[in-house]
């Protein structure tokens, strides 16, 4: 995915910059394909499935990178970039991990059931609602989130490149 040298991200890293635009042309592509869904039983949905799994670890990987680099982005942006890393985790910890979120790293981990969907089928939104089934979260507004958080980074709220930010 070629990277617009317009974006704020290329100003910390033009990598991370074509990871992001990859993320939000999956975005676009799976909203596509649950529009399509009258049921949730077509193929489109168990595409969207598929992908909305793989755009989840994703997301999480470029949003912890930011994450780690914490002085290279101004405050409303790493505050706002934080909560997202917490979304998202809920979401890949339970489909990844099969766990449960567990904010004490001590603590014994909590099996989400492996006798399962991937995702549950939400007729009225034409959504999907992903991650815990005891906390589902829908799939439109972890993408929509996404996209809000990151086209929202400004030129000048990315203080320094992630090569600094390692040094």
């Amino acid at each position: 995915m070629r990277v617009d040298e317009g974006d704020a991200l290329v100003r910390f890293s033009r990598y991370l910059a074509g990871r992001d635009r990859v993320l939000w042309a999956m975005a676009g592509e799976i909203v596509g394909l649950l529009d399509t869904c009258e049921s949730g039983r077509e193929p489109a949905r168990g595409r969207a499935s598929d992908l909305m799994w793989l755009w989840t670890l994703g997301a999480y990987e470029v949003v912890r990178t930011i994450c780690q680099a914490r002085g290279c982005f101004a405050g409303r942006f790493y505050g706002e970039v934080a909560e997202l890393k917490a979304a998202l985790e809920r979401v890949r910890v339970a489909n990844t991990k099969m766990e449960r979120v567990k904010y004490d790293r001590r603590a014994r981990a909590v099996a989400v059931p492996s006798e399962r969907e991937a995702d549950l089928w939400d007729d009225a939104g034409k959504d999907l609602r992903v991650g815990d089934p005891a906390a589902t979260v829908s799939a439109r507004g972890l993408l929509a989130g996404y996209v809000r958080v990151m086209r929202s980074l400004a030129a000048d709220e990315v203080l320094g490149s992630h090569e600094g930010s390692l040094g």
